[in-house]
């Protein structure tokens, strides 16, 4: 199917389109299906999306207790003594999700499922890791890495991390059908969730990620740690073989700094270097893909109309004359 993009004026302009964009496929959606699996994403780009569509679902336009949600990723090794403290700091991703989404809703979600990364000790992991380095390998060409952890171990921790971890995670969509709608952002380099750059598609279902080192530096300069020695060094993650699985995806994306990786996740090469790119892959395949991303990040789409049409692209400009 041809990939849409639609072009808006700034982040408030966006945050409606892509919400009244994710409102009418809840609305299609359940008029055949009783549940519907919706996938969620975190990070600064769907945040107002958020608070159109709560406003919606408390207006009555879709009911939201029809639908079981599953999030992108989760940070592995935030502070905090245990497993309930991580889940609580309020950098964790479940802590976003209900600051910014779930809590807002006054018609709970049936479920709401976020990748169980807070139940990791990072000083655990990094130990068995070092001790245990026949167990696993790193799979990737750039500094963000997965750790593919072989299925027979010496290290029960590792063992318990695939199978519980990563294995009961992907377990948990599949049994509920898949998802049927999934919102993505951009990383600044391309990456999908924790899906760096660099990591292999393939088998890229739910993984343990090394992240790169922009990735951490990010985090700090966009004020959600205060160092790098305080950022996670690990998260779980959904990869991009796997997102793309989503019947329908919107991807958002906004500001200076996602120009670059949009522009070449639709007009460059199907890359691991742009994670994104795979959407290429996931709409010639009959996907349905949705990119909804201000004037300031379809900067070079807009100067390249001509080989968006090459490349089946079909863009609706919204912004302002």
């Amino acid at each position: 199917m041809p990939i849409k993009v639609v072009i808006t004026n700034d982040f408030e302009h966006l945050s409606k389109v892509a919400a009244d964009v994710v409102k009418e496929k809840l609305i299609g959606l359940s008029k055949g299906k009783k549940e519907i699996v919706l996938g969620l994403a975190t990070g600064n780009s769907p945040t107002g999306m958020y608070k159109h569509l709560a406003q919606a679902a408390n207006d009555g336009e879709f009911d939201s207790s029809r639908i079981r949600s599953f999030n992108l990723d989760e940070y592995v090794g935030l502070p905090g003594e245990n497993a309930q403290q991580r889940v609580v700091h309020p950098e964790s991703y479940c802590y976003f999700m209900i600051h910014e989404f779930l809590g807002l809703l006054k018609k709970k979600f049936i479920e709401a499922n976020v990748p169980f990364g807070s139940l990791i000790d990072q000083k655990v992991l990094v130990r068995e890791l070092k001790k245990h380095s026949g167990d696993w390998a790193y799979k990737g060409t750039d500094a963000g890495k997965s750790i593919a952890i072989k299925q027979k171990t010496r290290s029960p921790y590792l063992a318990w991390i695939k199978k519980d971890i990563l294995d009961g995670y992907a377990q948990k969509i599949k049994k509920a059908g898949g998802i049927d709608l999934q919102v993505i952002g951009v990383g600044g380099r391309g990456h999908v969730a924790f899906h760096e750059s660099g990591i292999p598609f393939k088998g890229s279902s739910v993984m343990l990620v090394k992240l790169d080192d922009d990735t951490i530096k990010n985090s700090v300069a966009d004020g959600h740690f205060p160092s790098v020695h305080n950022a996670p060094n690990y998260a779980v993650s959904m990869g991009a073989e796997l997102v793309y699985q989503a019947k329908n995806i919107v991807l958002l994306a906004n500001g200076e700094r996602k120009v670059e990786s949009v522009t070449r996740s639709l007009l460059g090469d199907v890359t691991p270097k742009v994670p994104i790119s795979y959407g290429q892959k996931f709409a010639d395949n009959g996907g349905t893909l949705i990119y909804v991303i201000d004037k300031v990040a379809g900067r070079d789409l807009l100067a390249h109309k001509g080989a968006l049409r090459e490349k089946n692209v079909v863009l609706e400009d919204c912004t302002e004359a």
